[in-house]
């Protein structure tokens, strides 16, 4: 994977990220169920935002102003949480990601366990709700 430096922005639009051109999953908005933001080690800030209906997360999206691994890993994440039922989405993990291939082995671990961090933080935004 190359180093594409920050992903979101707009030097980067057009340039290799492995993401597809148009990212169903990436951006805010107005007006989740329930949402989270987490600001990594490395400087990366990652957010997810999702919708949840009868215990089903019907939409989600993610945001990052970091890097294409920190992108490609809240990707990765919000592909495989659509859809199921949040009990389930939480077996969603860190090595998961990791072993997917979606995000570097090395290097982007920690980008992995941002997402992961950052999404789990968002479900306990959703439960912790009265």
């Amino acid at each position: 994977m190359n180093d594409i430096g920050n992903a979101a922005d707009p030097a980067n639009v057009n340039q290799p990220t492995g993401l597809p051109a148009e990212d169903e999953f990436f951006g805010r908005m107005n007006d989740p169920t329930a949402a989270a933001s987490v600001k990594g080690l490395c400087g990366d800030e990652m957010e997810f935002h999702l919708v949840i209906r009868n215990d089903r997360i019907e939409d989600i999206r993610y945001y990052t102003e970091g890097c294409g691994n920190t992108r490609s890993c809240g990707r990765a994440v919000a592909r495989r949480a659509k859809g199921r039922n949040v009990a389930d989405a939480l077996s969603i993990s860190v090595g998961e990601i990791v072993r997917s291939g979606e995000c570097e082995t090395n290097s982007g671990r920690h980008c992995a366990i941002l997402a992961v961090t950052t999404f789990y933080r968002a479900i306990a935004d959703y439960l912790l709700k009265p």
